[in-house]
């Protein structure tokens, strides 16, 4: 039964394929969904896996694709950062393409590769699936990919919480998906991954971005802000106050479309992409029009010290409390 299973996969396989892009999460899974082809008794016979380098011989890489498999599956020879091949490598392939071995998938695995090569076009044309592009997503994108993550395990994960993960380790996927899973692990049996768990069992170990810190000003979380400005690495006060001048804003524009009925224009409006703005209306709604009017005066009176020479960060820390207020 196993055999003819093995068989039946061989059949829909091409005989190359380039999984290309940053997303190392993605490139894993392509190269674990290719090994499930093989037969697992006899995996170490039919499995060849090299990485690329200077020094790589063509003529070792020719006789590891012409080998015949043991046992009716395929053998799979698998390449990774195949953008660092030697150009007698590449045409090798090339070459051999034009006539491959039936038994043999060659899998290529690389960052980046230019769709002008000979390599990436001899590859394209094995097929319409031969190309898997593995692009990073955007990083608006990522909250909801790793509260899918999460939902694998069974767990839920809110927006708040994984954004907060992402602020902590980067954008990288196979990062993200090592630390979900930790997560899980830690809050079973409890279904829920909050907010609190990451920020009390997940080490920051990604710089602390700008936007980051002005979401949770805008969130008036205090406690938040301070800890995500005390992690910067020589910040200038001056541009972080000039985003958050930029921010308030906004959701003093927030503020008053809500009013008018029209919050639905905010992105027309701001000239923003609508994911761009999805949480202004809820900010805005923390902060009275008073408050913001304010927020202009204490933004206005500290960018006046800091370019008279105050204390950069007393001045700052000062107006981050203010704005962070209640009641400004």
């Amino acid at each position: 039964m196993t055999s003819k299973k093995a068989q039946a996969k061989t059949d829909v396989l091409l005989p190359a394929y380039l999984a290309v892009g940053s997303d190392e999460l993605k490139r894993r899974r392509i190269i674990e969904r290719l090994k499930t082809h093989l037969d697992e008794n006899l995996r170490d016979f039919n499995l060849d896996e090299r990485e690329a380098s200077g020094d790589m011989e063509p003529e070792s890489l020719l006789a590891s694709l012409m080998a015949l498999p043991f046992g009716p599956g395929p053998r799979l020879v698998i390449i990774t950062r195949a953008e660092h091949l030697p150009k007698a490598v590449s045409e090798m392939i090339v070459s051999y393409l034009s006539q491959p071995n039936p038994s043999t998938v060659l899998l290529l695995v690389a960052e980046a590769l230019a769709k002008n090569t000979r390599l990436y076009k001899t590859i394209a044309k094995c097929g319409a699936k031969a190309i898997m592009d593995c692009s990073p997503k955007r990083r608006s994108e990522l909250p909801a990919m790793v509260s899918k993550m999460a939902a694998s395990h069974g767990k839920r994960m809110d927006h708040a919480a994984a954004s907060e993960l992402i602020s902590r380790v980067g954008e990288s996927t196979l990062l993200l998906d090592t630390q979900v899973h930790t997560l899980c692990e830690i809050v079973d049996p409890r279904e829920d991954i909050l907010v609190e768990d990451v920020r009390e069992h997940i080490k920051r170990v990604a710089e602390v971005k700008p936007w980051d810190f002005l979401d949770a000003v805008s969130a008036q979380d205090l406690s938040q802000a301070l800890s995500l400005y005390s992690m910067m690495e020589k910040p200038s006060q001056i541009f972080l106050l000039t985003l958050i001048t930029g921010r308030m804003r906004e959701l003093m524009c927030a503020r008053s479309l809500e009013a008018r009925g029209e919050i639905a224009n905010l992105a027309q409006v701001l000239k923003r992409a609508p994911w761009q703005v999805r949480n202004l209306p809820g900010w805005a709604r923390k902060f009275s029009y008073a408050q913001l009017s304010q927020a202009f005066r204490l933004c206005a009176n500290a960018e006046r010290d800091l370019k008279n020479g105050a204390d950069p960060d007393a001045t700052f820390v000062q107006l981050v409390s203010k704005l962070c207020r209640k009641n400004v």
